[in-house]
């Protein structure tokens, strides 16, 4: 049981979630409007597949937190899949992870194009954007969906996600390589390619497709 304090710091902390969801969402939609009415979202594939990854975040920040304020007592089968999808934040999760896998795709993108284009000219295709496309967005829900069902339940009518191991190793197994998927190589591929991007002589001219 939590504490009234916690309670309360848990209440300003979601209220603080679905406002800055819902200033991410408009901002996101707004940036993908102009660049589908200035026909922009064809050319920059991976990028335009970007803002919509953010928009999904955005929007299910805002569902997810505004759930949680409506104290819900999951029961039955709607309860069950209720905090499956959406209160245990699995489809969140896959939406933040899809992101990073995307904005990777980006960044060896403008590797290729500025420090390789010899390379660049033979790999960026637009068949190869469309399955980097694909692949962020099928990897990281059945990633996530896989790992939130396995390790989520509802107790007593609360929903807890991510908590529910069937033991610590493999929880702590899971951390370790979240963190290096995740986190290592994310941060390690935006120093290397932007690191060759600051420093190719052709990174000052433009790069239009």
């Amino acid at each position: 049981m939590m504490s009234s304090s916690s309670r309360g710091a848990y209440f300003y902390f979601w209220c603080t979630a679905v406002v800055i969801g819902a200033l991410g969402a408009a901002a996101n939609a707004l940036i993908l409007y102009a660049m589908v009415v200035s026909k922009q979202h064809k050319k920059y594939l991976l990028i335009y597949s970007q803002n919509v990854f953010d928009l999904c975040s955005c929007l299910l920040l805002v569902l997810t937190y505004t759930l949680k304020l409506c104290n819900i007592y999951l029961t039955g089968t709607l309860g069950y899949w209720l905090c499956m999808m959406i209160l245990n934040e699995g489809l969140l999760w896959s939406s933040v992870v899809g992101s990073r896998i995307n904005l990777m795709s980006v960044t060896i993108e403008r590797y290729l194009k500025v420090a390789r284009p010899a390379w660049g000219k033979k790999l960026l295709r637009r068949p190869v954007r469309y399955a980097a496309i694909a692949f962020a967005w099928i990897s990281c829900i059945i990633y996530n969906m896989a790992v939130a069902f396995s390790t989520s339940a509802v107790i007593d009518g609360v929903c807890y996600g991510f908590v529910v191991w069937e033991c610590r190793v493999a929880k702590i197994s899971h951390g370790i390589w979240y963190f290096i998927s995740f986190f290592v190589i994310v941060i390690f591929t935006f120093i290397f390619c932007y690191g060759r991007i600051f420093s190719s002589p052709s990174s000052g001219k433009s790069d239009g497709e």
